[in-house]
């Protein structure tokens, strides 16, 4: 790296600002193995997750357009989640944490 560059110009820093935080990346494991799942489905599958934490880091997600919502019951309205496109590219990203993790924790 040059010594004029800047935190924001890097890629990794970028991609860590949308899922680089623990919750997060549990989330995204539980939907590509999972699918769609709802708030309840996520909460039990990660325990010790408090829910502001869950619903905060759905919606980081959902801004970032990784994490997508869908309806499921009209009333009361509520809400699945899913993976969009940019979600599912990060598939490869999670295989090769599970392989290192695998490997080396």
């Amino acid at each position: 790296m040059t010594s004029g560059y800047r935190i924001e110009d890097c890629p990794v820093a970028r991609a860590l600002d949308v899922v680089g935080e623990k919750w997060s990346l549990l989330i995204l494991r539980d939907l590509f193995r999972k699918g769609p799942l709802r708030f309840q489905a996520l909460e039990q599958s990660l325990p010790g997750i408090a829910p502001n934490t869950l619903s905060a880091r759905l919606k980081s997600l959902e801004a970032h357009g990784v994490v997508e919502t869908r309806l499921y019951e009209n009333h009361p309205p509520r809400y699945e989640y899913l993976l969009t496109d940019k979600g599912q590219a990060l598939s490869p990203v999670l295989k090769a944490l599970f392989t290192w993790g695998e490997s080396y924790s």
